[in-house]
């Protein structure tokens, strides 16, 4: 008797399941040992795989095979003439003779060739037609006895193994690798020693081939309370909605966690500074909500340093002193503090390191961290004897440490903007992934759909100097979206592939007009964003929740309490026609610059009691004002930061070089555009087309006390208020910095938050110190067109700027 029953044709092409399960319920329990949901269609549908395509089912197909041969009670001539005329069973059988159709299939579900009489009986078959070749396939299975039937319910078994392992993985398991299970179950016999082998191939695979999902946020800048005031356009309609808040992130994070294989969730850098939780507990807010998430690894930004290193390194005891052991390592490879500095107390103790490996059962990822050199050093406060290494140079040498290492899957964590990231991607080897952080960048095409300004695809892929693909993601700002990106290698450590959804965090409530959205309305903005994978709703974290109420209700007086009504929107920005402001159309501030930042100049100008002018850098104010009432947790929105006003006692020539150095800072260095000039009792004209140190003409000064304006002349003696950073010669200021090494300036010791507080209530109120806050509030407004600082502008282009009075002010 020989090993294969030649005796049970399939009757008139339609194949009886119950003839093809008795193949996969008989002999040995190979079947048994595949970690798969396994029932009689599944088993069926493994079989179908095997026998037409010589490989295991793919977890899609598995399913949709599985689910049609139970709609039709297990009539398989479906399966068959789909199998049979598909570019796959083609590309495979249709050049070959029905004598080598007849070995093939043997061969792949044997592993032996055609026994004479067995050949002969199929081929028969087929010249006579009782069979076609696409129904001999499925007879030779069915026919399998003894040595083959042990070898076919191992290769089964195998298959079954397989595709459980890919789903369970999310392996990549496309046209690249299908030879590679094709090998993998050629190897499968009778001797169960092959099943095992299989089985530890198919781990490997896995390991191999399951993606690196990488979950990131970046810029969350203390943004730990959800965005009330966000607006999406759902079918073209404006609708409020709530966005973010810290446990909303904390939600999402693990979720994503719960379906990814191979995880790393990363955080790029400016953690901290921006609202009022930081001004009030300097990073301890944020560090615990942090800490539930316990990221992978932190890269440094470069607001981390704006308290300094020694407030750095308290904000780093935080993240790192979590009672339950959570652990995050700091990266920043291109950062050297000094030995005895607070970043680096000893030789042997170092706050932040230049990388972490991240081992996956075998394979290893590399992450590095970079931060933003230049503007750390000019825009922030770190020590002078903290070191900032070039960008690329170092990247490029950590690449080189860790390849050496033989870690060939690399993920730079950045904080140094999308642009530069992309620029940086193209001057690199050895890198795969980029995840950054700085320029708050939303990317994600379906965003510009829903009224938001997106900058590029989720993810951006480009080429690095070997023509190597690299995967670069950015995760917006402010705790509002969670970045997810999958990313595949091959063997070689190459990325195959890269994927993912920017996932942006969203309440379940929806006005318009003020309106709460109810019934059909409510129900067709669920459907849009269900069939949006952009968009979720997210349940807050419970744990996270209280932890934030922990720390909200210290502040509660402080966010309830109304100093202030706008009579007119105040808007921000940074250099005019920059389009900073997230509430004005950049026409509004084109001409002159921003409305706040002018307001703020003027408070501090009253405060000082003894300036004759103030200036003030653009960065250092971060929000609009709307119209309507506004409170003290929005002025320390507005001015979060921990500075205090200085005077100095300046020339008009060294304001007029510090203005031309402010400029120079962003248009001709590395410097941040915060650092835009803007003032009280003092004004411009000014050319971005000309060349540096002749870009302000015009320049006018009113004494304090006085209405007349007069050209500045070199030999003023001038009173200057400003803030505490750039006094100190920070952000591109650096005369300012020269004044006060010679003994110039005087520190207020006045908190520039509280000085604007106080700016409301007294010089606008008329309330005296001590006094309670004023109710009603008083009111402020834009300050008149002959007070802004810039009355000309001209852009890099040369192009003149001019107020549109339809949507901005009509200042001539």
């Amino acid at each position: 008797m020989t090993a294969h029953d030649r005796s049970r044709p399939m009757p008139g092409g339609l194949i009886a399941l119950a003839l093809l399960i008795g193949v996969l319920l008989t002999g040995p329990a190979g079947i048994q040992a595949a970690a798969a949901p396994s029932g009689p269609f599944q088993n069926a549908v493994q079989a179908a795989y095997l026998a037409y395509y010589a490989r295991s089912a793919d977890p899609g197909g598995l399913a949709f095979w599985s689910d049609a041969l139970a709609d039709a009670e297990g009539d398989l001539d479906r399966l068959i003439a789909t199998f049979a005329n598909s570019a796959e069973y083609r590309a495979r059988y249709q050049d070959m003779s029905d004598e080598e159709l007849v070995d093939t299939v043997y061969q792949q579900l044997f592993g032996r060739a055609a026994e004479p009489a067995g050949k002969r009986f199929y081929l028969e078959r087929l010249q006579s037609g009782a069979a076609t070749r696409a129904s001999v396939v499925l007879e030779i299975l069915t026919g399998a006895q003894g040595e083959d039937l042990r070898v076919l319910t191992n290769k089964l078994a195998a298959s079954s193994y397989f595709t459980a392992r890919v789903a369970a993985s999310q392996a990549a398991y496309d046209e690249d690798t299908k030879a590679e299970n094709i090998a993998l179950l050629e190897a499968v016999g009778a001797d169960d020693a092959t099943l095992d082998s299989a089985h530890a191939a198919t781990d490997d695979y896995v390991a191999v081939y399951a993606p690196v999902t990488i979950i990131h946020i970046n810029d969350h800048h203390s943004h730990l309370e959800p965005n009330t005031g966000a607006t999406l356009a759902f079918d073209g309609i404006e609708t409020d909605v709530e966005t973010g808040g810290f446990p909303r992130v904390i939600t999402k994070v693990y979720d994503l966690l719960r379906d990814s294989y191979q995880p790393l969730v990363l955080h790029a850098g400016d953690a901290i500074t921006g609202t009022i939780f930081f001004s009030s507990f300097k990073g301890r807010a944020d560090a615990d909500l942090m800490n539930e998430i316990c990221f992978d690894a932190f890269a440094l930004g470069n607001h981390e340093f704006d308290d300094s290193d020694a407030g750095l390194a308290d904000f780093l005891g935080f993240l790192n002193g979590d009672e339950r052991g959570c652990t995050t390592p700091v990266l920043a490879a291109n950062v050297v503090p000094e030995v005895g500095t607070p970043l680096r107390p000893d030789a042997d103790t170092s706050l932040i390191q230049d990388y972490m490996i991240r081992d996956f059962g075998g394979t290893r990822v590399g992450v590095i961290g970079i931060d933003i050199a230049g503007k750390t050093q000019n825009s922030s406060s770190p020590l002078p004897t903290t070191r900032f290494l070039d960008e690329r140079e170092t990247a490029q040498a950590k690449i080189d440490e860790l390849s050496a290492q033989g870690i060939d899957r690399i993920v730079l964590l950045t904080h140094f903007q999308y642009e530069n990231d992309l620029q940086l991607a193209q001057e690199l080897r050895g890198v795969d992934v980029i995840i950054g952080g700085d320029s708050h960048t939303l990317l994600g095409e379906a965003f510009a759909d829903l009224g938001l300004n997106t900058q590029g695809p989720y993810p951006t892929v480009v080429n690095d100097l070997d023509g190597q693909p690299v995967c670069v993601a950015q995760a917006w700002q402010f705790s509002e979206l969670v970045g997810e990106l999958r990313v595949l290698f091959d063997r070689q450590g190459q990325v195959r592939r890269c994927d993912g959804t920017p996932h942006l965090l969203l309440g379940d409530t929806f006005e318009r007009d003020g309106v709460a959205l109810a019934g059909a309305q409510r129900l067709e903005v669920l459907d849009l964003i269900a069939a949006t994978p952009e968009l979720s709703i997210v349940r807050p974290d419970d744990r996270g929740e209280r932890i934030l109420g922990f720390y909200s209700d210290q502040l509660d007086e402080l966010t309830q309490t109304v100093v202030g009504i706008a009579d007119e929107d105040l808007c921000l920005e940074r250099i005019p026609g920059q389009g900073r402001s997230s509430l004005c159309p950049v026409e509004a501030t084109q001409a002159n610059g921003g409305d706040i930042q002018q307001l703020v100049t003027e408070a501090f100008l009253q405060r000082s009691f003894e300036a004759d002018i103030a200036l003030q850098n653009a960065g250092g104010v971060r929000i609009d004002i709307p119209a309507g009432e506004f409170t003290i947790a929005t002025v320390f929105e507005l001015l979060p930061f921990a500075n205090t006003l200085v005077n100095l006692e300046m020339t008009g020539a060294e304001i007029e070089q510090v203005l031309e150095e402010a400029v120079a800072n962003f248009q001709d260095g590395e410097g941040s555009t915060g650092s835009y000039p803007y003032a009280a009792n003092l004004r411009w004209d000014l050319d971005l087309s000309q060349p540096a140190g002749s870009r302000f003409s015009n320049i006018q000064i009113r004494r304090r006390g006085s209405d007349e304006w007069l050209a500045l002349e070199g030999s003023d003696q001038v009173t200057v208020v400003t803030n505490s950073f750039i006094a100190a010669g920070r952000d591109g200021y650096f005369t300012f910095g020269d004044v006060s090494d010679d003994g110039r300036a005087t520190d207020t010791f006045i908190d520039y938050a509280q000085a604007f507080i106080d700016f409301l209530q007294q010089d606008v109120g008329g309330a005296e110190p001590g006094d309670p806050i004023l109710v009603p509030p008083p009111s402020v407004g834009a300050v008149p067109c002959a007070d802004y600082s810039t009355q000309s502008f001209i852009d890099a282009a040369g192009v003149p700027l001019l107020p549109d009075p339809a949507v901005g002010r009509a200042c001539e």
